[in-house]
């Protein structure tokens, strides 16, 4: 049987082994196909993963030996169901293979804002401590978490183990979602939207992208926001309008934001927050702790054998079987 993987690289940049899916048969493995080598590179597959190659209608169209997609990643708008379902194709994705990875990076950046370890790191190497007149100095008030209300919109997986760091920090812990849930945990409290941007420190966005929440962050909900509070995002990069958060940065509307999506990936050098002020950006990494990786990997290894053995309904247990 053949197996090719068209994008590994981001997945697995060679510090995990593909020994998983290459006993299921003969793997290929390429760190990153173009789109017009799609076709010649899968022609012979019975077995495709993609993480971010798209795999459109037409692409499946042209290959008629293809019987299962595993979709590394957890969307799956990259391959087109409705034709792979016509093709009598399953397509499976992996979820929920990182939320403590990407909380994690949450804090990460609100720590950067916090703490700013980085501007005192960078003013010690420059000399300042070492002509310091006291014993310490700083650059600007440091703030503690204990007291402050963190906001998220959206309260899965990721907002979930998100809210349990805030509450071990002390935080005050505000949810919002599509519908008030009444089951929450000791410290955690629904809130409508407009309030929660009023009242809170600190906003982290955990919702779907969808034309409900397309650009949710824009004049009117920054204009909401706490002059003092910081913006983070590790969902979409389309639930910010981009121009409208770097102008807030710039008139300090709001204090910082932190985010690890852009609206387009690799950003254009004209993305605004690029040149923003009171910014941090990663680069889309928040979910790539080698344990989620590895993790990820094992899912999807674990989703194939499960189809290779007739197993739908394992398929299903993982939620991700998606046609």
């Amino acid at each position: 049987m053949k197996l090719v993987v068209l994008d590994s690289f981001t997945l697995n940049p060679g510090d995990l082994s593909w020994e998983g899916l290459e006993q299921f048969g003969e793997l290929d493995c390429y760190d990153r196909t173009d789109d017009e080598l799609v076709i010649s590179r899968a022609a012979d597959a019975e077995i495709l993963f993609t993480n971010k190659t798209v795999l459109d209608s037409n692409v499946l169209a042209s290959l008629p030996k293809l019987k299962y997609i595993g979709v590394l990643a957890t969307g799956t708008n990259v391959v087109d169901l409705d034709a792979a379902s016509q093709q009598g194709i399953v397509v499976t994705n992996v979820p929920a293979y990182a939320p403590d990875a990407v909380a994690q990076m949450v804090f990460a950046h609100i720590l950067h804002h916090t703490q700013k370890v980085s501007s005192h790191h960078n003013a010690v190497v420059d000399g300042a401590w070492s002509k310091c007149d006291d014993f310490c100095f700083t650059l600007s008030p440091l703030q503690s978490l204990k007291g402050k209300i963190l906001g998220l919109i959206g309260y899965g997986a990721i907002g979930q183990q998100v809210a349990n760091i805030g509450l071990a920090f002390g935080m005050t812990v505000l949810v919002n979602t599509r519908s008030q849930n009444a089951s929450l945990p000791v410290g955690v409290e629904w809130c409508e939207r407009e309030p929660l941007f009023t009242m809170a420190d600190i906003v982290s966005l955990h919702c779907p992208l969808s034309g409900s929440t397309d650009k949710l962050i824009n004049d009117k909900t920054l204009q909401q926001m706490k002059p003092s509070a910081i913006l983070i995002n590790t969902a979409r990069g389309g639930l910010i309008d981009e121009t409208a958060l770097a102008q807030a940065l710039e008139e300090g509307r709001i204090t910082a934001a932190g985010v690890d999506v852009l609206s387009s990936e690799p950003p254009m050098p004209t993305n605004p927050l690029l040149s923003a002020k009171n910014i941090s950006i990663s680069p889309h990494n928040s979910w790539a702790t080698i344990e989620a990786r590895q993790k990820l990997l094992d899912i999807a290894t674990n989703n194939l054998s499960h189809f290779l053995s007739g197993e739908q309904s394992e398929l299903g247990k993982f939620e991700n079987q998606v046609s």
